[in-house]
C-alpha cells in the first residue's frame, strides 16, 4: 500500500512525502526543518526512516529546510547535476550532508524507483519526479513549470496519482499588484502553470487512467483553492469524466497535510 502526503504545497513552501511498507522519501524540503518534522509526526512517520530527499530545483520555497533537516538526520540528497551545482554555489549544500546527481536512469530507495523528468522553469536544471512504489503504484510530482512539455507528458502518462501545478488565475495575476516583470516571468514558458493550462493537462491524464489528482503550488496572491478546483473540475466535466467516480480531485495547501492512500 502506497501513501502520498503533501506536507506543504504553495508559493511559500513545498514538501511531499511518498512512502510504502519499506519506507519513504521526500520530494523537496521548502519549509523549515521543524515544520517538516512536525508534519511527518502528524502522519506517523519517523524522520530517521526517510531514505532520501529529492530536490526539484534550487529556489528557496523548495530547499528552505534542506540543510538543517538533511544534516540532522543524515539523509542523502539527490537532484539533477545543474541543481546540485546551484545548491553548492549558494552554500545550501555545504558539505554537512551527502548530495549526488540523479540521471535519467533514476535511483531505487526503500523499494521505490525515483525517476526525474525535465520541467520548464527559470532555474539551473529543474525537474519533476515519477515515483514507482514497491507495489507498482506510480506517483508523479509536476510543479514549477511554465509549460507541459512532451517529455513531461510521456513521463507521467497513466500515473495513478499526480501533484500538478495550478499556480495562478491569469486574470487575478494580470490585475494584481505584482510588478510587471514578475507577472511576465510567471506567465512565461519558464514560469508557472495557470489554472487553465493545468486543467487541460489534468484532463489528458484522467483520460490516460490517472485517478487521483492533487492540485498544488497555488499562489496565495493570485489564486484561490476553490477557483483552482472549479477550473479543473469544469474541464473534466466537459470531457465527460465524473468526480468521485472516474477520478478524485483535491487541492493541497501550505497548512493542512493532504494524504492519499493508494
Amino acid at each position: 500500500m502506497a501513501r502520498f502526503s503533501s506536507l506543504s504545497s504553495s508559493s511559500s513552501g513545498n514538501c511531499t512525502y511518498i512512502g510504502s511498507a519499506k519506507g519513504g522519501v521526500l520530494i523537496d524540503a521548502g519549509i523549515s526543518a521543524k515544520q517538516i518534522t512536525l508534519k511527518l509526526d502528524c502522519i506517523g512517520v519517523d524522520p530517521v526512516g526517510i531514505g532520501a530527499i529529492f530536490i526539484t530545483h534550487e529556489h528557496s520555497d523548495h530547499v528552505r529546510g534542506l540543510r538543517v533537516f538533511a544534516s540532522k538526520y543524515n539523509i542523502p540528497v539527490y537532484a539533477t547535476r545543474g541543481t546540485v551545482d546551484a545548491l553548492i554555489s549558494s552554500d545550501t549544500a555545504n558539505g554537512s550532508f551527502r548530495i549526488s546527481p540523479i540521471d535519467a536512469n533514476g535511483i531505487e530507495i526503500n523499494g521505490q524507483l525515483i525517476l526525474p523528468f525535465k520541467t520548464s522553469h527559470d532555474s539551473a536544471q529543474s525537474c519533476g519526479y515519477l515515483v514507482t512504489t514497491s507495489d507498482d503504484r506510480k506517483i508523479a510530482i509536476a510543479t514549477d513549470t511554465g509549460i507541459i512539455t512532451d517529455e513531461t507528458r510521456s513521463a507521467v502518462h497513466g500515473c495513478d496519482l499526480i501533484l500538478a501545478e495550478s499556480n495562478h488565475d491569469i486574470g487575478m495575476l494580470r490585475n494584481g499588484c505584482y510588478p510587471y516583470m514578475l507577472k511576465r516571468r510567471i506567465l512565461s514558458d519558464v514560469g508557472h502553470l495557470s489554472n487553465i493550462d493545468c486543467s487541460k493537462f489534468v484532463t489528458e491524464l484522467v483520460a490516460s487512467g490517472t485517478t487521483r489528482v492533487i492540485l498544488g503550488h497555488l499562489s496565495k496572491e493570485n489564486n484561490m483553492p476553490e477557483l483552482a478546483f472549479q477550473t479543473t473540475k469544469s474541464a473534466l466535466d466537459c470531457a465527460g469524466a465524473v468526480n468521485n467516480r472516474d477520478y478524485i480531485l483535491k487541492v493541497a495547501g501550505s497548512d493542512a497535510v493532504e494524504t492519499v492512500v493508494l
